[in-house]
């Protein structure tokens, strides 16, 4: 109850629990009811009786019992003495905490769920797990992946989270004519630039898409690992994407 109501938890009430024991004579009948038995009482005694509950009422028992049986007198008992008992602790709590926090605490972990086309999920998990296991060591986070397609992703850092959903949308999404993205440029040659899309994409840029103003030289322009905002212009019948490079305001005025 105190972790919950401390991470934020909306609970609908706290609750706090008891162990009761007893100990019975078998000669005389005598039975002695004990309230918040310890190891030793559990090993020597003839009952462990759990009970959990709200103020409201219990919502949970559970009994180990070593005698023949109880009957329901001395069942009341317990039961009353552990209500005192139980009532007790919660005071104790909610003088700690009286209600759940208005704020999840930061070390609660955080889960984002949302789908993919099943179709893409062995793209997500890549050869042997690399590709998962790349964006798990990159955000920290802890991913599964359902057979329908769901992916759950978990960690404390909501940050990290949105960032290992954006890689794996990444890859399963299809690149489109229009779409526009910040690659890497990853390759050179004479005729253009290869650029990173991420999430295994990839596209090129011809010298002629490089810029409004004619280009001598593609290196004039762009180099190995720039970033380049591009949009996609063309997708042929093989599945080659081409790009053509977005200029920055200040480089199209000039």
């Amino acid at each position: 109850t105190l972790a919950l109501m401390d991470g934020g938890v909306p609970i609908s009430a706290p609750v706090s629990g008891i162990a009761m024991g007893l100990i019975k004579d078998e000669k005389s009948n005598k039975v002695a009811v004990l309230s918040d038995i310890q190891g030793l009482e559990d090993f020597l005694g003839d009952m462990d009786f759990k009970v959990t509950g709200t103020a409201k009422g219990v919502t949970a028992i559970q009994m180990d019992i070593k005698i023949k049986g109880i009957d329901k007198a001395i069942l009341t008992e317990a039961l009353e003495r552990a209500k005192i008992g139980r009532m007790y602790i919660m005071d104790k709590l909610l003088a700690c905490i009286s209600e759940p926090r208005k704020e999840i605490s930061q070390y609660a972990p955080k889960i984002i769920t949302f789908s993919i086309n099943p179709e893409k999920i062995k793209d997500v998990i890549g050869s042997g797990g690399k590709t998962i296991n790349k964006i798990i060591d990159e955000t920290g986070v802890k991913i599964d992946i359902e057979d329908d397609g769901t992916v759950y992703i978990a960690s404390v850092d909501s940050a990290m989270n949105e960032k290992a959903k954006k890689i794996i949308l990444s890859i399963v999404e299809d690149v489109e004519v229009g779409d526009v993205y910040d690659g890497k440029v990853v390759r050179i040659m004479n005729f253009g630039a290869f650029v990173d899309l991420g999430g295994g994409k990839e596209g090129m840029i011809h010298i002629s898409k490089l810029s409004s103003k004619r280009v001598e030289k593609v290196e004039d322009v762009v180099k190995v690992g720039d970033t380049v905002e591009v949009e996609v212009i063309k997708i042929d019948e093989k599945g080659r994407v081409d790009l053509k490079r977005i200029e920055p305001k200040q480089e199209n005025k000039d």
